[in-house]
């Protein structure tokens, strides 16, 4: 009777000194777990890559500029390309290059809508995994506008990232970050806060709060390295209070008629079909074709839109050639074209996608006179996947929900039938007024603000089994009870079990 509890207290503490790390171990082991990252990463977001070039591996050699700040600017070169490229007797470092020659290593890429920060900051995060050093940092990509900036430091954003987007356990996703071997690319700054009648917000409460996290975010004694995108007006209207200090801010500009055709001669399966474009784009470097595809999306739209068939020269035909018929023009052609180009689209007809594209779009402004902010504040261009349900018809999932609930809940009611006659009765009343209440419970519930489940949230195995185990605790008892009343037989076969029912359900249900 003595030796059994202690050779259990001793079987439970061998196992704990297994499970924890040896401390001057860990750091090795966290630089392992960078590299399985690195790997993880790179696979996810060169599919990102190539579909925001359009399914392809041609890219616009894209030009930026150092753009002067007032204060706390981090040292940088004064200028680079996307791919290196000589000038003359000056030659432009690449954006690896650059990003490694900045004193700190903070980096803020700002440009108009459509000039091709995303894509440029794909590329550094891809150039970084590739060139990367035992040690060095992974590069991860955080789209910012779910960042919850009242509960969540930027560490804390980086394990949360890691958790969810690629499966990693809480402890060693923390252990990463505390070992800074998580370089943050944060994208998306100016989606962080609506529009204020069409502008930027000056006070963007959200982005403010997340510029003064990064002004607080450091490494030792120096400030943490980073990436940031973000529009050029937000940014600007930001700056008017506070900007990202000790970063080098660059400008992306405008795509030049020598790299756009380059970019869309490379891009062409035949060269012949493009030539009257590329014909007029050289004659007219300053026209209005040149200046309204002066932007990396509308070359790429166009790129993808004429890959297969169709001939660009119809756009020298447009009448009053300006960006908003072009945009309209080759949007309507864009659909087709991505369905034909795209393989994990096969199958798939123009007509249905337009339809469930529709079908989101009423979802985002059912009245069709888009407001700027929902009722909790949230911007109405967000889709969030658990905020979707209404697609299907609030009052069918309502329904289906209090369904599902209330069968759960009569499930164990093949058991009563095993049960005394005098006992019959009262077990299918209880459990069937349980049912009801269950039901009714599940049509009132309010629409979830964040998915919640007990096997994904930031705990570990050893908090969840000792929750689950006090749960069942308190579950066996009502075994007990019941054993009392249907005797002892009744109580193992029934009573227990049903009782082990209860705990489960009580725990998943706090979870």
């Amino acid at each position: 009777m003595l030796g059994l509890p202690l050779g259990v207290m001793g079987i439970v503490l061998a196992v704990v000194a297994l499970r924890k790390p040896v401390e001057g171990n860990d750091a090795e082991l966290a630089q392992g777990w960078a590299a399985t990252l690195a790997g993880q990463v790179e696979r996810g977001e060169s599919a990102v890559w190539r579909q925001l070039l359009g399914d392809d591996v041609r890219r616009i050699n894209l030009t930026y500029v150092l753009h002067p700040t007032m204060v706390r600017p981090a040292a940088a070169p004064a200028a680079g390309r996307l791919a290196a490229e000589g000038t003359g007797s000056v030659t432009l470092p690449d954006i690896v290059t650059y990003y490694r020659s900045t004193r700190p290593l903070r980096l803020v890429v700002t440009g108009a809508a459509g000039a091709g920060k995303t894509v440029l900051a794909l590329e550094l995060l891809l150039a970084l995994i590739q060139g990367r050093n035992e040690g060095d940092p992974v590069p991860v990509r955080i789209p910012l506008s779910r960042w919850d900036t009242e509960r969540q430091s930027l560490p804390d954003l980086l394990q949360q990232r890691l958790v969810e987007a690629y499966d990693w356990p809480p402890d060693l996703a923390a252990g990463l970050v505390r070992h800074h071997l998580v370089l943050p690319v944060l994208d998306g700054l100016d989606e962080m806060d609506p529009l204020v009648n069409g502008s930027p917000d000056p006070a963007a409460p959200r982005a403010t709060a997340v510029v003064r996290a990064l002004n607080a975010y450091q490494h030792g004694r120096d400030a943490g390295p980073l990436i940031l995108t973000c529009r050029t007006l937000h940014y600007d209207a930001l700056t008017l209070h506070t900007g990202v200090l000790d970063a080098a801010r660059i400008a992306i500009a405008p795509v030049g008629t020598a790299d756009a055709r380059t970019y869309l001669t490379d891009r062409a399966l035949n060269t012949a079909r493009w030539q009257s474009l590329l014909d007029h784009l050289a004659a007219h470097p300053g026209g209005i074709l040149a200046t309204v595809l002066s932007t990396p999306w509308r070359l790429c739209l166009t790129a993808t839109v004429y890959h297969h068939d169709g001939d660009p020269g119809e756009l020298l035909t447009l009448p009053d050639a300006d960006a908003d018929a072009l945009d309209r023009y080759l949007l309507t052609r864009y659909i087709p074209a991505v369905i034909r180009i795209a393989p994990n689209l096969r199958g798939y007809t123009p007509q249905d996608v337009h339809c469930w594209l529709h079908h989101l779009t009423t979802h985002l402004d059912p009245t069709g006179t888009l407001s700027a902010t929902t009722a909790q504040g949230t911007e109405t261009t967000d889709l969030v996947l658990h905020e979707l349900w209404p697609l299907a018809g609030r009052t069918r999932v309502r329904a289906t929900n209090a369904l599902l609930a209330t069968l759960t809940v009569l499930a164990p009611l093949p058991l009563i039938w095993t049960t005394p006659q005098r006992l019959t009765v009262g077990f299918v009343f209880v459990i069937s007024a349980i049912a009801v209440v269950s039901g009714a419970l599940a049509i009132a519930t309010g629409s979830p603000r964040i998915p919640v489940s007990p096997f994904r949230t930031p705990k570990s195995g050893w908090e969840l089994a000792s929750e689950l185990a006090g749960w069942l605790a308190l579950g066996i008892p009502v075994g007990f009870m019941l054993g009392l009343v249907g005797g002892p037989t009744f109580g193992l076969v029934v009573g227990i079990p049903v009782g082990l029912a209860i705990g489960l359900a009580a725990w998943l249900a706090a979870g």
